[in-house]
Formats: C-alpha cells, structure tokens, sequence
C-alpha cells in the first residue's frame, strides 16, 4: 500500500491541479492511496476547497494538527508537518510513501528523521495523465481554437503591413516582433486563454527554435509563429506553429517550406495506437535526408542547423508532457495527445516549423488544431 503524498500548490503544479480541479495559490499536501484523495487546507481556502475539489476528503489545519498533536502526545512546539504524512501513514496502513521529484527538500528530510520508508517517483507522478478523457480531449481542443484564432491575427497583421526599406509596418508603425507578440496575446486574453512567451521570430533569430523574436520584423524572411495558450477556466493547453513570409520567397526557402510540410504530412499518416514514437520520428528525418538537409548534430558557428529538435511531445495541462515523439521507443496509445512539428532551421536560408495536436486513435488520429494558412503573403 503506497501513500503518494504531494506539497504543492495548484496554482503552480499540474499535478496537484490534475486531482484537485481547483486553484490554491499556496503550498498544501495532497495525499493519494487508492479510493482516498485528501487534502489539508488552510480556513481560508478550506470551504471552498471542500465544495469545488474533487478531493474525497478535506481537513481544515489547524482542526488536524490538533488532533495529530493529541495522537502523537506532541507538544506544540514539536509538532511539524511531517507528522500530517505519518497520520495518513498509519490511518491507511501505508507501507511506503512515494514522493515526486520536485518534493520540497525540506519536507523531505523532515520525513526521514521519523524513519518513514520513502520511494522517490522519477518519472510522471499520475502515469495515467498520459492518455487523456474525452473532456480532457476537448479542453485541449479548446485551447487549439484559441491558437488558431491568435494565428489568424498574425496572419492578418502580416498581410495587412506595408514593406518600407525591407522593414514592415503596419498602421504607419514598424510591425516587430514584440508589436505581433501583444496583438496575439491580448486578443487572447479577451477569448479566455493565457499566452505568454509567443514566438514571432524571423530571419537568423528563427534558426534559435525558442527565440521568442524582438526588432522590426523584415520582407522576404521567414517568419516562425509559436502559440501555445492556456485556456484559464480549464487549465489545458494548445499549441500550434506556422511559418510566413511577407513578400517574395526565394527557392531556397520555397523548397524549404515544402520540405517541412511534407514531413508533417508523412509523420501525421504514421500516427496510430502501438506505433512506436521512434518510427514517427525516423519517418521525418528519413525524409529530410532524401531531400539532402542535416539531421546528424552539426553547427554553423554557434547555431545548430537542420533538424535539431524531436517531432514532438504530449500535452495538456503542461505546455510538454509524456509521451515524446522522439529517439525514444515507448509505443502510442490511444487517447494520447501529441504535437507533430518538424523543423528546419538554416540562419543563411530562413527557418521553418509547422505544427499541429493530434489525439492518438486506435487506427490513426484525430487532428485536434486546424488553420489553413496562406505561408507566402504578397
């Protein structure tokens, strides 16, 4: 019988927020053994917590602690929190406590002093958050719309500027990378979603792939956008990138921009529940090799060029969760909830990444983010 025991706050940890379904902005303990999900709050969150959570049982502190304190003969000033945990311990007769690895070293050696028997959890602390509900499933659909919609801003804003000396302007005002960022951003925040860090970046800053961008954004450049908002009511993410270009592209670029879209498609038509990620992967860079860009690790200067990222990883209520679309050889399962977006990335060309979230299905996907796009805007 292992006793999983959290102290964190919801408003900060996704897995406390994953079993609680409530905000708290403090650090609190969650404590996990099959049928029993408790949680020990404050009076100030304590009501709430109780009526909104899906906690089966909430304890009020200072009405625990004095309990604790008569069960132990502790006196008050030798009581710690520590002695919450042993409670729940020894009431569920526990026989191993199992920890995340973001547990707060203090509370950890705490729980050592009283010889409790402690097994840290390296990988995800709620494996079962891997494979999403139908609910979840619409929330991150949800937080895809949100993207799209951020996505046709950028997209209008572009199309809308005016080339002066290279440099692009929009409403008789350089349009730059921080100018595009704070449209997508607040007009977000106005449809219910939370975006920060967005990347508009162009020409050699996109050959970086989390460069957010800063300066005028220029003609005849490839531009990355990156949206990845957080619907604030549900906590679940989107995530969705696409790459322009305001006036004239050359061959390089045009072949470049094909390139990746076409490794998209042949990745997106590998998806299927008990595919290996591995194979997904490799879909992607075999294509890239035939079309002669770098996949093998090398740098030009201090950049790394070619394909230097995975094809993509989970989401949900974070932005990058389990399972990666890599190297790695773990197999999809249905209701699994991915990214796929290849990338190129050449500083003396132009940079390109195109992505899109799919929902693993027994026999193939379902596309869960969709904006068709015009990349090449005159």
């Amino acid at each position: 019988m292992k006793l999983k025991c959290l102290y964190a706050s919801s408003n900060d940890c996704s897995d406390a927020f994953y079993i609680s379904g409530v905000r708290v902005p403090d650090p609190y303990f969650s404590l996990i053994l099959g049928r029993h999900k408790v949680a020990i709050l404050n009076q100030l969150e304590y009501s709430r917590v109780k009526k909104e959570s899906k906690y089966t049982k909430v304890y009020e502190f200072e009405a625990l602690k004095a309990e604790v304190i008569n069960q132990y003969n502790l006196s008050k000033d030798h009581f710690s929190l520590k002695y919450f945990v042993k409670y729940f311990f020894d009431l569920y007769k526990a026989n191993t406590i199992l920890i995340p690895k973001y547990f707060p070293s203090f509370l950890l050696l705490e729980l050592q002093q009283l010889g409790l028997p402690i097994e840290l959890v390296k990988d995800s602390f709620f494996p079962e958050r891997e494979q999403k509900s139908n609910e979840e499933i619409k929330s991150i659909k949800l937080g895809n719309q949100a993207s799209a919609y951020g996505l046709s801003i950028a997209q209008s804003a572009l199309k809308a500027s005016k080339v002066k000396k290279g440099i692009l302007f929009l409403d008789g005002a350089v349009l730059s990378s921080g100018r595009l960022r704070s449209m997508i951003e607040q007009s977000l925040f106005g449809r219910g979603a939370i975006a920060g860090s967005t990347i508009v970046a162009g020409g050699v800053q996109a050959s970086d792939p989390h460069q957010v961008g800063f300066g005028p954004l220029k003609a005849n450049e490839l531009i990355i956008v990156d949206i990845f908002p957080q619907i604030k009511r549900s906590g679940y993410h989107g995530d969705m990138t696409r790459t322009f270009l305001k006036g004239q592209a050359n061959d390089a670029q045009k072949n470049l921009v094909h390139a990746v879209k076409e490794a998209q498609k042949r990745a997106i038509a590998k998806i299927k529940a008990n595919i290996r990620a591995d194979t997904i992967h490799a879909e992607v860079t075999s294509y890239f090799d035939q079309k002669g860009y770098i996949t093998k690790r090398q740098t030009d200067g201090d950049a790394f060029i070619g394909y230097i990222h995975s094809t993509g990883h989970g989401i949900g209520l974070d932005i990058h969760e389990l399972p990666r679309v890599s190297t790695t050889k773990n197999k999809l399962k249905a209701n699994h909830v991915i990214t796929i977006e290849p990338g190129l990335y050449y500083p003396n060309i132009g940079s390109c990444r195109i992505e899109d979230v799919f929902a693993v299905t027994k026999d193939g996907s379902e596309k869960l983010s969709k904006f068709n796009y015009q990349w090449q805007l005159p």
